[in-house]
């Protein structure tokens, strides 16, 4: 109960306490009155009795008034002070009317702003709230048209019609209409004319409108123009294994020139409906067929020696009849996924060694990547544009570690090889496989100058430890013994350098790019059960697995013994000019990776044989039936040495053109 309410109830009691005083008072009055006519009439004659009777009563009145006046000064008191608080501030009501108050400032400020800003509640432009245009109010022309009267607007409109544009562009039997090229012009008048607001006659005019008209020149002639066709290879037939060569064929380029000039001295005449035709230059090619023909030849070559599992080969031979008789035109990037597609157990590809995520495992396509990083040496060999090479998890055998190429397609993306023919004829790919021999060549006319030869030299700039040991339980040993049924295998990085050299002397030594590749784990057998189980025969399953599998590992260890490399080394350039892992070499755009392969992943040990164009190499060099066309299976074949110089027309087997 408040203070208020107590006093408020306080001044009550004692209001009717009074008013009870002044009631007993009133009564009091009345009875000696009463009591004394009485008296006076009947018995009491004394005067002392009636004055006493007055006395007492009339003491009796003024203690009751005094006590009543109290009463009421005390119930007075109380509801002043009650009023008073009641007019003190009431801060809680004065905060909320404030908040209301900036809620309202705030209002009209958002309000205010929407309209500045031209738009509505919504977002959309505010129409009302626009300035309305000022009409021209002197006589103004424009091109002849009447501004007077007219808002900018409108004075663009009337002017704009009454230059009534159609003006098009006529080649061959195609007709194309160009776009208002007047209307900048016609804003800069209008501007000008408005801003000034005196009487004059304004004319258009073409200036500044070179940029513009060449602009829908070049893209006119972007459409029409057709670029000369050199003589090259356009086909490969199988049943043959040659490449057959197609004509020349002359371009014809508009002439930009004319055309452009044309269309401003038309504007300029103010003949806004021209028609202008354009005219075009023929132009022929650089290189005819027989030139083509002439000059086509082998411009690099590569072999590697694969194993003896049959699954391994059986996946390298899909591989390799799915590139041979490729051609890649001028301008066109190869890619070797796209090209051999996703290798499934559908297309014949069978389970083989293969890492993934650097685990040996089965995977159909296992040992694929030794057809891509062959491929690879001979395209980088040819002169041609590598733009994507990928190194393995794993040092590979079948090439000097540095110049691989890993693989991997899951039929959507993966880790590839690709390379784009920056030379002015078209080139094709041929392959053979035969007697564990995989060769892949590059032909088509010369990129490199005469003489010019380009080759790799890889060197190891370190050694990496290699991963813990994995510990596998032999019940069969004797407790705390341990043994190592697979050695440790050390990473490694290494650096590789295009070489190229001018009649077999270096010239230049560029970095190429940065490879690391992963070490091996030790296998360790121990036995750690206490017990020792006896048994007839040393040897277990498992090592005959470890001694199957290491065949068909796509990434084991090069045999020192067994590799040999014959590619041409150049001079040892200083390890300071390692940097980092990013590509340098000409042509070589993106990082060596080193991703774990997995489907068609590279495939297992394998001797080492490199070769260079023009260097003296060893190579199959097979009948036609060998090479790996639809059909064929690379039987094997005589195998004879060659050199790896340039050969004419006469050792590719071409098949001439119709009616030569």
């Amino acid at each position: 109960m408040s203070e208020t309410y107590r006093n408020r109830n306080g001044g009550g009691r004692k209001t009717e306490f009074s008013r009870a005083s002044a009631s007993q008072t009133s009564a009091s009055r009345t009875s000696a009155a009463r009591t004394g006519g009485a008296a006076r009439s009947s018995r009491l004659d004394s005067s002392d009795r009636i004055l006493a009777s007055r006395a007492g009563n009339s003491g009796f009145s003024r203690q009751g008034a005094r006590s009543t006046k109290r009463v009421s000064s005390v119930g007075t008191s109380a509801r002043r002070r009650a009023r008073r608080r009641n007019q003190r501030p009431d801060f809680a009501k004065l905060l909320l009317i404030i908040i209301g108050i900036l809620i309202v400032l705030i209002c009209l400020a958002v309000g205010l702003k929407s309209c500045s800003s031209g738009t509505n509640g919504e977002g959309d432009p505010a129409e009302s709230t626009s300035m309305p245009e000022t009409e021209m109010e002197a006589e103004i022309t424009i091109n002849g048209v009447s501004v007077h009267g007219l808002t900018q607007t409108q004075a663009k409109e009337q002017v704009m019609e009454s230059i009534g544009w159609g003006m098009t562009v006529v080649y061959g039997e195609e007709t194309k209409e160009l776009p208002n090229l007047m209307e900048g012009n016609v804003d800069a008048v209008i501007a000008e004319a408005f801003a000034s607001g005196t009487a004059k006659d304004y004319a258009l005019s073409t200036e500044g409108l070179e940029e513009a008209v060449t602009a829908q020149v070049d893209e006119l002639a972007s459409q029409w123009d057709v670029q000369p066709k050199n003589g090259s290879i356009s086909s490969y037939d199988a049943s043959t294994d040659q490449f057959v060569f197609s004509d020349e064929e002359n371009g014809s380029l508009i002439d930009r020139d004319s055309l452009k000039n044309d269309i401003l001295a038309a504007m300029a005449a103010a003949d806004y409906t021209a028609e202008i035709t354009a005219s075009a230059t023929v132009v022929e090619p650089e290189i005819t067929r027989d030139e083509a023909r002439e000059n086509f030849q082998r411009i690099g070559t590569f072999t590697t020696t694969t194993t003896a599992n049959k699954d391994r080969n059986e996946n390298i031979r899909l591989a390799a009849a799915a590139i041979n008789g490729v051609i890649v035109q001028p301008g066109e990037e190869f890619s070797f996924n796209q090209t051999t597609g996703n290798r499934t157990t559908e297309k014949g590809y069978r389970p083989a060694g293969a890492y993934q995520n650097g685990v040996l495992v089965e995977e159909p396509g296992g040992g694929v990547c030794q057809v891509s990083s062959t491929l690879y040496n001979a395209v980088v060999f040819s002169g041609l544009k590598t733009t994507e090479r990928h190194a393995h998890s794993y040092e590979p055998s079948y090439v000097t570690p540095g110049e691989d190429a890993m693989v991997s397609y899951d039929g959507y993306s993966g880790p590839d090889m690709k390379f784009i023919n920056n030379s002015q004829t078209a080139v094709g790919l041929k392959t053979s496989f035969s007697n564990q021999k995989l060769t892949i060549s590059v032909y088509g006319n010369p990129i490199l100058e005469e003489g010019v030869t380009l080759s790799m030299r890889s060197e190891k700039t370190a050694e990496l430890d290699p991963p813990a040991p994995v510990y596998e339980e032999d019940p069969t040993l004797e407790p705390g013994v341990e043994k190592v049924v697979k050695q440790p295998v050390m990473g490694s990085r290494w650096v590789t350098y295009l070489v190229t050299k001018e009649n077999g002397t270096v010239v230049n030594e560029v970095l190429l790019h940065n490879s690391t590749y992963n070490g091996k784990a030790a296998t360790i057998r121990r036995n750690t059960s206490g017990s020792v189980l006896s048994t007839e025969a040393e040897t277990s399953s498992g090592e005959s697995l470890e001694s199957s599998g290491a065949a068909g590992e796509s990434e084991s260890v090069m045999d020192s013994s067994a590799a040999e490399t014959t590619a041409p080394q150049g001079p040892a350039s200083p390890a300071d000019q390692t940097t980092g892992s990013q590509n340098i070499g000409p042509g070589f755009e993106k990082e060596p990776s080193s991703v774990s392969e997995g489907p068609g992943g590279s495939g297992g040990p394998a001797a080492t044989e490199s070769t260079t164009a023009g260097t003296v190499v060893t190579m199959p060099q097979t009948q036609p039936s060998s090479q790996l066309g639809p059909g064929n299976t690379g039987g094997p074949q005589p195998v004879e040495t060659q050199p790896a110089q340039t050969a004419g027309p006469s050792e590719v087997g071409l098949i001439p053109p119709i009616g030569s």
